[in-house]
C-alpha cells in the first residue's frame, strides 16, 4: 500500500468522508507549512472530534495560505490544534472569516475563557473610535486616532463582531462538555449584541445631527433581554426616548431618537463585504409594525396600562435596558415590571397563553414539524412557554421565580416546588441539547435555521458536533428528547391547577390573617379558624412539602369550598397530606397529575365514606390520578386479588391483602360515583363483580388450609344476585358443595365457607364484606353448607313460596360453576313455574310484604322518608316485578333474569304493563338506588331513610346533580317519583 493510500485510510478512519480527497489536502496543508507529508501530524489527531473533516481540511489549506507561520504555530500547539480543528469542522463560515483574517487565529490561540461584558464593549468602542462628546454621549469617530467614515466604522464592527464570534465559538467547541456551558456562551453572546447596539447607536450618533436632543434607551427583549442569545438570532429590542435637556420638546426628542434608531438598525441588518452581524427586530414595541419605533415612558405606560394584550406582557418578562441611557431603560422596565407579574390573573391569561402556542405548532409547514427543533412540539418553545406560565401564575407573590433566563427560572420553579425535580431535571437537560443542536447548526454558515438537517452530510456533520457516531442518532436523539420535553410540558401546561391558580386574585394570595378569616367565613367555611389551623399546619415551614402546600392551599380552598362540607373536607385533607406528605409522589401528582388535587378536594368536602377510607389507607388517593374511573371487571379483580394473596404466606394475610384490593376498587367506583363518571345501574354492577371477584379469591385462599379441598360453590342472591348492590348491601348467598365425598366433604366446606365469612366480615381497617346465608333452605335454621343432592332434594319437597321468589335473583356468585349451574338448573321450575302463581301463592306473597312493611320500617319513622319500604319504594317495585315474572317467566323468555331494571324491560315489551307503568316504576328504582348510595357517601353510615340534616340532604343534592342549596328538593322530588310509582304497584301488585 502507497503512502497516500495509507494516509487516506487513516484520514478515512479519523471521519473524513472522501479518504483520497482528504489526503490531497493534508499533503496541500504539509506543503504550505513546510512539513513533512510522509505521514499524519500530530494534529491530524484532533479529526476524530471533528464535526467535518472535510470541511475543517478545506479551511486549513485557505487559512494556510493565507497565514503559514501562524497557522503553523496554532497547529503546533496540542491544546490551540484541538480548538482549532474543531472550530473548523463546525463553522465553514468562520474558517472563510479566519481566511480572510487570519490575524484573528490570536482569538483561538488565546485561553479560551469568558470576557467580561465592558471588556466587549470597550473593544469595539475602541474599534470605531467612539468616545463621550461634550455632552456625555458616546459617538464614533471622536478618537482622533481612529476617525472613519460611517461606512467604514460599520465594516470595522462587524469584522470586530466576527473575531468576537471566533473567540466565543472556540470556547465553546472545546468545551468538554458543551450543554454544561451552553448558557454561559448564550450570555456572553448577548454582552457582544449589547456591546454591537451601544457601537452602533455610537456610529449613529455620528451620523445624526442633533442627537444631543434626546436620550434614547434600548431595551432587549427575547432571547437577547433573557441574555441566552443564539450565534444567528434576531435581537428584539424597544426603544423609550425621552428630551435630554428641558430645552427640548417631547416631539424633537421622538423624532430625533427614531432617527438614531433606525440608524443603528440598519448598521446592525445591513450586509456588506464585511458580513453581517444581527437583524434588530423592534417588532415587540407597542402596536408592533404599526405603531411608532420610539416612544416616550408616559406613552409607553399609557399603552400597556390601556391596550396592551397578555402576550406582550409575557414578552416584557425578559426585558432588561442594554444600550444607550440605561437609566432610562430602567425606567422602563421598573414601569411594567407590576404590569408583568400581574397579567398571570387577568381573565383568560392562561387560556389565550395555551391557545397561540397551539397556533404556533400549527402555523409549521407539514414538511418542517418533525424536524423543527425551535417552534415544534416538544422543541424549545415548548420548554420556553411551560416556564413562562409558571412564573408569570406563581411569580405574582414568589418573587424568586422573576427571572429573565429560562434556566434559572426552571431552577427557581423546582427550587420553590413549582414544578417536579424529575421534570426540571428533564426540561433542562432537553433544553440545553436542544439549544445546542440549534448552535451547531447556526454556526455551519451562521445563518439562522431551526432545522435538522434533511441530507446526509448535514446529519453526519451535527452528530459528530453533538458526539454522536451516525446520523441516525441525531434523530432517535431529537425524538427522544422531544417527546420528553412534550410529556412534561402536557403535564404542567395543561394542568388544571395553574389555571386555577392563574384565576385567584393576587391580593388574596397575601391576606392578612383577618382577611383570610373572612375571606374563609365567605367561601362557606362554617369554623375559618379550626380551617386557618389546618391550614397552618399545613403551609408553615421551608421544607419542599410545606411550599407545595402552600402553593396548593389557595386553589384547595376554592375547590373545598365548592362541595358541601368544605369544614370537613379541610380536615380531612390535612389528615391525607400528614399521612403523605413525606411521600415523593403525592405532592407531586396533586400538583402536576391532572385534576387530582380539584377531584381531590370535591372527594373529600363530599364523602364521609370515602374520606374513612383515605383515613384507613391514605395511598388509596392514588386512585384519583387515573383518567378512566369506571370499575373494572370481575376477571380483572380477581386476578389482581389472587396474585396479591399467593405473595402471603398466612391465609389471615392473604385474605387481608385481597380485602384491601377491594377497599381501594371501592373507592375507584365512590369517586366515580362522586364524579359523575357512572350511573346507577354502572355502580350496582361494579359493586356486585367486586364481591364476586373478593369472594372468589377469599375461597380459593382459604382452601389452601385444607387438604384436598372439595368443590364448592356460592350462589348469589338478593341484590348481589340481581347485580344490583349498593354500597350498605350484603353480599346474600347459599353455599353447595359437591355430592362426592359425602358428609366428610360437607363438614370440611363448612369449615371453609365459615371461615371465609369470619375473615370478609371480621373488624378492620378495610370495609367489611358480610356474606349473609339468611336466605338458605330453613333460613338460619338450616346448614350452612348442603350438597348438592340436599338441596335438590329439600327444593323437590319442602320449599316454600316466598323462596322461590327469593330464587329468582339467584345466579353463579362465585367458586365452583359447574356446581351453582346444576343447582339453578334444577330450580328452574320453582323460578319459574309453569302456570304462574296460584291465588294461594299470590295471597301468601302479599300477606308477607304487608307485614314486611310494618315490622321493618323503624318507630317514628315516615313511611314516606323510607326509600325501601315505602310506598312507591325499592321493595315496591321489585316485589311488583317478581310477581310478573313468577307468573309469566315461564311463557315470557326475557322474564327470566335476576336483573330488576332488565325484567320491567322485559314486562314492558311483552305487554304486562304500559308505558306509563315502566317508566313511573324505573325511575323510582334507579333514583331511589341512587339515594341509598348517596346517604352512605355523604354520611358514611348505611340507612334507607332520607335524612333531615339539612348539610347531608345539601351532600346528597350535589351527588343527585340537583346543585348546591337543593336540600329540599330533594324530598320534594322523591315524593312525587314515589306517588307515580305507587300507583302503578296499587294497579299491578296489589289489585
Amino acid at each position: 500500500m502507497d503512502r497516500t493510500t495509507t494516509i487516506a485510510a487513516e484520514l478515512a478512519r479519523r471521519g473524513a468522508a472522501d479518504g483520497p480527497r482528504a489526503a490531497g489536502l493534508h499533503d496541500t496543508i504539509a506543503q504550505l507549512l513546510d512539513a513533512a507529508p510522509e505521514s499524519l501530524a500530530a494534529w491530524e489527531d484532533h479529526l476524530e472530534e471533528c464535526a467535518d473533516v472535510d470541511m475543517a481540511l478545506f479551511s486549513l489549506v485557505d487559512i494556510a495560505e493565507a497565514a503559514p507561520g501562524a497557522t503553523a504555530a496554532a497547529l503546533s500547539d496540542d491544546a490551540v490544534a484541538r480548538r482549532l480543528v474543531r472550530l473548523l469542522g463546525v463553522s465553514s463560515e468562520l474558517g472563510r472569516h479566519l481566511a480572510s483574517h487570519p490575524e484573528d487565529l490570536d482569538q483561538v490561540v488565546r485561553e479560551p475563557v469568558r470576557m467580561p461584558a465592558d471588556r466587549i464593549a470597550a473593544d469595539l468602542l475602541a474599534e470605531v473610535g467612539a468616545a463621550p462628546d461634550a455632552d456625555g454621549f458616546l459617538v464614533a469617530g471622536q478618537d482622533p486616532a481612529r476617525q472613519t467614515d460611517p461606512d467604514r466604522g460599520a465594516d470595522l464592527l462587524r469584522l470586530a463582531n466576527r473575531r468576537h464570534l471566533v473567540r466565543i465559538a472556540s470556547r465553546d467547541v472545546d468545551a468538554s462538555e458543551c450543554a454544561e456551558i451552553l448558557d454561559d456562551i448564550a450570555a456572553e453572546l448577548a454582552d457582544l449584541a449589547d456591546a454591537i447596539i451601544e457601537t452602533a447607536l455610537a456610529l449613529a450618533r455620528a451620523q445624526t445631527p442633533g442627537h444631543r436632543d434626546a436620550r434614547l434607551a434600548v431595551v432587549a427583549m427575547g432571547k437577547c433581554g433573557a441574555q441566552e442569545l443564539n450565534y444567528v438570532s434576531d435581537v428584539d429590542v424597544i426603544h423609550i426616548a425621552e428630551p435630554a435637556r428641558p430645552d427640548v420638546s417631547t416631539e424633537r426628542a421622538v423624532t430625533v431618537a427614531a432617527k438614531l434608531a433606525g440608524t443603528l438598525t440598519r448598521i446592525c441588518s445591513a450586509r456588506s463585504a464585511a458580513g453581517t452581524i444581527w437583524q434588530v427586530d423592534a417588532a415587540l414595541r407597542p402596536e408592533g409594525n404599526a405603531g411608532p419605533l420610539v416612544r416616550t415612558l408616559d406613552s409607553m405606560a399609557t399603552y400597556y396600562r390601556n391596550w396592551a394584550k397578555n402576550w406582550e406582557f409575557q414578552a416584557l418578562m425578559k426585558a432588561r435596558p442594554m444600550a444607550g441611557d440605561r437609566d432610562l431603560g430602567g425606567q422602563f422596565c421598573e414601569l411594567v415590571s407590576p404590569m408583568v407579574w400581574s397579567v398571570g390573573e387577568k381573565e383568560q391569561f392562561v387560556a389565550q397563553t395555551r391557545a397561540m402556542r397551539t397556533r404556533v405548532v400549527s402555523l409549521i409547514p407539514a414538511r418542517e414539524k418533525d424536524r423543527e427543533i425551535k417552534l415544534g412540539s416538544g422543541g424549545l418553545r415548548d420548554v420556553e412557554f411551560t416556564i413562562q406560565l409558571l412564573q408569570l401564575v406563581h411569580g405574582r407573590h414568589d418573587e424568586s421565580l422573576r427571572q429573565r433566563s429560562t434556566l434559572r427560572a426552571l431552577a427557581a420553579l423546582a427550587a420553590g416546588g413549582y414544578i417536579s425535580r424529575g421534570d426540571a431535571e428533564h426540561l433542562d437537560t432537553a433544553y440545553r441539547l436542544e439549544r445546542l443542536m440549534e448552535h451547531r447548526l447556526q454556526l455551519f454558515q451562521l445563518r439562522r435555521t431551526h432545522l435538522l438537517p434533511t441530507d446526509e452530510a448535514g446529519l453526519r456533520r451535527l452528530a459528530r458536533s453533538l458526539g454522536l457516531h451516525t446520523p441516525q442518532e441525531v434523530t432517535g436523539v431529537w425524538r427522544a428528547t422531544s417527546r420528553a420535553v412534550l410529556r412534561s410540558h402536557n403535564r404542567v401546561f395543561y394542568s388544571p391547577l395553574v389555571e386555577a391558580v392563574a384565576r385567584i386574585p393576587s391580593q388574596e394570595l397575601r391576606l392578612t390573617p383577618q382577611a383570610a378569616e373572612d375571606r374563609m367565613r365567605a367561601l362557606g367555611f362554617a369554623d375559618p379558624r379550626s380551617a386557618l389551623r389546618h391550614i397552618e399546619a399545613l403551609t408553615q415551614g421551608t421544607t419542599r412539602a410545606k411550599r407545595i402546600q402552600a402553593q396548593l392551599m389557595p386553589v384547595m380552598l376554592e375547590w373545598l369550598a365548592n362541595g358541601p362540607n368544605p369544614d370537613a373536607g379541610m380536615l380531612a385533607f390535612r389528615r391525607v397530606s400528614e399521612s403523605l406528605g413525606e411521600s415523593h409522589w403525592y405532592l407531586r401528582a396533586l400538583r402536576d397529575e391532572g385534576a387530582m388535587a380539584q377531584r381531590l378536594a370535591f372527594v373529600l368536602s363530599t364523602s364521609r365514606y370515602a374520606t374513612e377510607i383515605l383515613d384507613h389507607a391514605p395511598e388509596t388517593v392514588q386512585i384519583l390520578v387515573e383518567e378512566d374511573l369506571v370499575p373494572r371487571g370481575h376477571d380483572d379483580i380477581l386476578r389482581e386479588m389472587t396474585a396479591v394473596a399467593a405473595r402471603h404466606e398466612t391465609v389471615e394475610d392473604a385474605v387481608t391483602a385481597v380485602r384491601a384490593v377491594r377497599r381501594r376498587e371501592l373507592f375507584r367506583i365512590v369517586v366515580a360515583n362522586i364524579l359523575d363518571r357512572i350511573d346507577v345501574l354502572q355502580t350496582a354492577a361494579g359493586l356486585s363483580d367486586l364481591a364476586g371477584a373478593t369472594v372468589d379469591a377469599a375461597l380459593e385462599t382459604v382452601s389452601r388450609e385444607v387438604d384436598q379441598p372439595p368443590r364448592i360453590g356460592v350462589v348469589a342472591m338478593g341484590r348481589w344476585g340481581g347485580g344490583e348492590m349498593s354500597y350498605a348491601s350484603d353480599a346474600d348467598a347459599m353455599f353447595v358443595v359437591e355430592d362426592a365425598g359425602g358428609a366428610e366433604a360437607v363438614t370440611a366446606a363448612t369449615r371453609i365457607v365459615t371461615r371465609v365469612r369470619s375473615l370478609l366480615g371480621a373488624a378492620g381497617p378495610d370495609p367489611k364484606l358480610d356474606l349473609d346465608a339468611g336466605l338458605r333452605p330453613e333460613g338460619r335454621s338450616g346448614a350452612m353448607v348442603r350438597s348438592l343432592s340436599s338441596y335438590r332434594a329439600y327444593y323437590r319437597r319442602w320449599s316454600s313460596t316466598w323462596e322461590s321468589q327469593a330464587l329468582l335473583r339467584a345466579r353463579h356468585g362465585a367458586g365452583d360453576r359447574e356446581l351453582t349451574a346444576a343447582l339453578l338448573d334444577s330450580v328452574s321450575h320453582l323460578r319459574w313455574p309453569p302456570g304462574g302463581l296460584t291465588a294461594g301463592q299470590l295471597g301468601e306473597i302479599r300477606k308477607l310484604k304487608a307485614r314486611m312493611e310494618a315490622e321493618r320500617i323503624p318507630r317514628g319513622v315516615s313511611p314516606h322518608r323510607h326509600l325501601k319500604m315505602g310506598p312507591g319504594g325499592l321493595a315496591d317495585v321489585e316485589w311488583t316485578i317478581q310477581v310478573m315474572q313468577l307468573q309469566h317467566a315461564a311463557e315470557v323468555a326475557g322474564l327470566q333474569t335476576t336483573s330488576t331494571v332488565r325484567a320491567l324491560q322485559a314486562a314492558l315489551d311483552a305487554g304486562l304493563l304500559s308505558d306509563t307503568q315502566d317508566v313511573a316504576l324505573q325511575v323510582a328504582w334507579r333514583e331511589a338506588s341512587r339515594m341509598r348510595n348517596a346517604i352512605l357517601i355523604v354520611s358514611g353510615r348505611a340507612s334507607d331513610v332520607i335524612p333531615t340534616d339539612p348539610k347531608e340532604l345539601d351532600g346528597i343534592a350535589r351527588l343527585l346533580g340537583l346543585g348546591l342549596g337543593a336540600s329540599a328538593q330533594v324530598m320534594e322530588n322523591h315524593l312525587r317519583r314515589c306517588r307515580l310509582a305507587s300507583k302503578a304497584v296499587d294497579q299491578l301488585f296489589w289489585s
